[in-house]
């Protein structure tokens, strides 16, 4: 068993471990257990009632979360032509194409998001062991493979607090939903946001229940268990 240290001991003292707490009651604890000094990034950690290993149950989808991230979005957008002014002019960090791709290739990954056009989806496949890993390969299910005219906007939901959540190979969802620093109601709306994307996500084969267990947590601090009955009713609305 992992060893903690004195800070993640003394925050798990303020958690009762037989207990799932309202989504409000949860996110005043993460304040309240986020003992470090430096802004830890609240995150939600859903363990899923799918099989990864089927097709026709995969979970991907976007949320739009209306208080962000806390932190500045570099955004990279893969295209060319007049596709590239279209980026330049909504406010892309980086804009290229073949250049772009042999920058990654040798080792760069100083971006947040990336987002391409359709025709340069073959030259960026070329990319999927680096990006995949990082969980920055543009993909159309999740919104980042679009074409020139679509550029704008996915440029300005990613600047906003766009995040992707995707399934993993042991069946559960991690994302990020903001900063300790943000207030309870910030962090709420948020939550609700990202709880209402993952419900809609919810492929039509997957019978049963669908998510299992629902935790937030902070970077380096305790696990806190979230009711999932008012957790899976929250909207943004």
């Amino acid at each position: 068993m992992a060893k903690h240290g004195k800070k993640y001991n003394e925050a798990s003292q303020l958690i009762d471990r037989t207990k799932t707490y309202a989504p409000d009651e949860a996110i005043e604890l993460t304040k309240k257990t986020s003992q470090r000094n430096f802004d830890e990034t609240v995150e939600l950690h859903l363990r899923m009632g799918i099989d990864p290993r089927n097709a026709s149950q995969q979970v991907r989808g976007v949320a739009l979360l209306p208080y962000g991230l806390g932190k500045r979005v570099r955004v990279l957008v893969f295209a060319q032509g007049e596709a590239v002014k279209a980026a330049e002019s909504a406010g892309a960090d980086f804009v290229g194409g073949d250049e772009l791709v042999k920058k990654i290739e040798d080792g760069w990954v100083e971006f947040d998001t990336a987002i391409a056009t359709p025709e340069m989806m073959g030259k960026v496949g070329k990319l999927g062991k680096i990006l995949g890993r990082r969980g920055l390969m543009p993909n159309p299910k999740s919104g980042t493979v679009v074409a020139a005219g679509d550029l704008p906007r996915v440029i300005e939901d990613s600047r906003k607090g766009r995040v992707e959540f995707k399934l993993d190979r042991t069946a559960i969802i991690h994302v990020p939903l903001g900063k300790v620093s943000f207030d309870k109601e910030q962090l709420l709306s948020n939550l609700a946001a990202l709880v209402e994307a993952v419900v809609k996500a919810k492929p039509s084969s997957v019978k049963g229940q669908y998510v299992k267990t629902a935790v937030l947590t902070t970077t380096m601090g305790p696990g806190i268990k979230l009711d999932l009955k008012p957790t899976l009713e929250m909207t943004s609305s």
